[in-house]
Formats: C-alpha cells, sequence, structure tokens
C-alpha cells in the first residue's frame, strides 16, 4: 500500500514537473531567427526530479519532456533535406538533448556542499546539451552560406575569409549555439543553486 502510494505520488510529481518544464518553455527571455532560445530555467524542473528521485525516474521524465519537445517542434523536421538528417534532428535537437538532462543526480550525488554539488551537475547537464546542439548544427543543418553569412555579420568577416566550407561550419555551430547555451546555463545554474541553499529539503532523496 504505502509503496503504490510511493509510486503513485511520485508518478504525479514527475507529471507536474514536466508541465511546468513545459510551461517554463514557453516563456523565452529571447529567440535567435535560426532556432535556439533562451527560456526561464525551464530545465531547472527535469533537473530537479532527477536529484529527488534518481536515475530511473529522473531518464523518464526526461524522455517524457523530450518527447513533448519533439511535438512542439515537429515542424522543424519539414526542413530537413534527407531521412538520416531526420533522425539526426530527433536524437540531437530533442531526445538525447533533453533525456540526458535525467542523469544530474549522477554527478551531483559525491559533492558538498549540496550548493556546490548541484551546480557542477547543471553545468554539466548543460555542457551536454550543448554538445547534442553542437553536432546537430553541422551533421544536421550543415550550410556554408547560411554559417559565412550569420558570422559575417557577428563580426567575424576577416577571420573567416579563408576559411575552408567545413571548419567554418563547425565554428559556425559551436558559436551559434552558445549564444544561447550559455545564457541558458547561466540562469539555471543560479536558480537550482538558490534554489539548493534556500531549501535544501527539496533535493533530499525520495523513496
Amino acid at each position: 500500500m504505502n509503496k503504490t502510494f510511493s509510486k503513485t505520488r511520485i508518478l504525479v510529481e514527475c507529471a507536474l514537473m514536466v508541465a511546468l518544464a513545459t510551461v517554463l518553455g514557453f516563456i523565452p527571455v529571447y529567440e535567435l531567427p535560426r532556432g535556439g532560445s533562451v527560456t526561464l530555467v525551464s530545465m531547472a524542473p527535469i533537473l530537479l526530479v532527477s536529484h529527488r528521485h534518481g536515475v530511473k525516474w529522473g531518464v523518464l521524465t526526461a524522455f517524457v519532456h523530450s518527447l513533448i519537445q519533439l511535438m512542439l517542434g515537429i515542424k522543424n523536421l519539414a526542413w530537413c533535406q534527407t531521412f538520416g538528417a531526420v533522425v539526426g534532428c530527433i536524437l540531437l535537437d530533442y531526445v538525447l538533448a533533453f533525456t540526458l538532462l535525467g542523469l544530474a543526480c549522477l554527478v551531483a550525488k559525491p559533492k558538498k556542499p549540496l550548493a556546490l554539488g548541484i551546480g557542477v551537475s547543471t553545468v554539466i547537464m548543460c555542457f551536454g546539451r550543448y554538445l547534442c546542439s553542437f553536432l546537430s548544427g553541422y551533421i544536421v543543418w550543415k550550410d556554408y552560406e547560411t554559417a559565412f553569412e550569420w558570422m559575417e555579420g557577428f563580426g567575424w568577416g576577416a577571420a573567416i575569409a579563408n576559411m575552408g566550407e567545413n571548419a567554418l561550419c563547425w565554428l559556425y555551430s559551436a558559436v551559434y549555439n552558445a549564444t544561447y547555451m550559455i545564457p541558458e546555463t547561466i540562469l539555471t545554474v543560479i536558480a537550482m543553486v538558490v534554489l539548493a541553499s534556500v531549501a535544501p529539503k527539496l533535493f533530499n532523496r525520495q523513496g
């Protein structure tokens, strides 16, 4: 009875955190013209689930969240020119990018004090999501003309003038995705560290 109640409570809490993350994702601080945005700490609820309920529930919740993000961004698949690009977009921009957030507790657990562990964990999880976007930017969305135009407008015209196509596209993906993931990471780390400092009991392992 108690075990059933505990699982039911966890399911409800995870569902609420997915809903909260989705709502926060609809509140962008700013959006980039070619995809990507800084949100109002939309990753924080998913990270919190991992810390409270461990890897199993964390990954499951993060995976469900990734599917919702995929459904909300399904129109982006229309821009993919090959079946391989569609698969790459689904995996790198959605499923892997968000599901890995469920692993946050693995990084934070050994770190003391709590706020430090939460902060380090959040940085690493955000970097993992950035890495997925970085790879997607080249593997799925590689476009030399777009990369050159954007980098030139960003003030790097002289630096990229003699750069090869592949090198430029890798650099473009790194810089473009950093322009929204760095601010997103900073905001999320601040939110998680403040939460761990003022309400540490929220991070106590449940169940």
